[in-house]
């Protein structure tokens, strides 16, 4: 597994959005690629649609 993440992206990303398909699919391609869960989810209510958060972060983050 390469020491950085692919496409210049952070080592640590905190992804966001509504709760449905499309932020499942960011979340397992971030899995994907090699990102771990950091942490539990998290949720709210905005009114309309419930927003979640989770942390993602690169395994190799502890040795850059």
């Amino acid at each position: 597994m390469a020491t950085l993440p692919p496409d210049d992206k952070p080592i640590y990303r905190l992804i966001t959005g509504k709760d449905d398909a499309n932020f499942c699919r960011r979340i397992s391609e971030a899995l994907a690629s090699g990102y771990r869960l950091h942490g539990s989810p998290s949720c709210t209510f905005n009114g309309k649609d419930v927003i979640v958060a989770q942390a993602v972060l690169w395994p190799q983050a502890d040795q850059t």
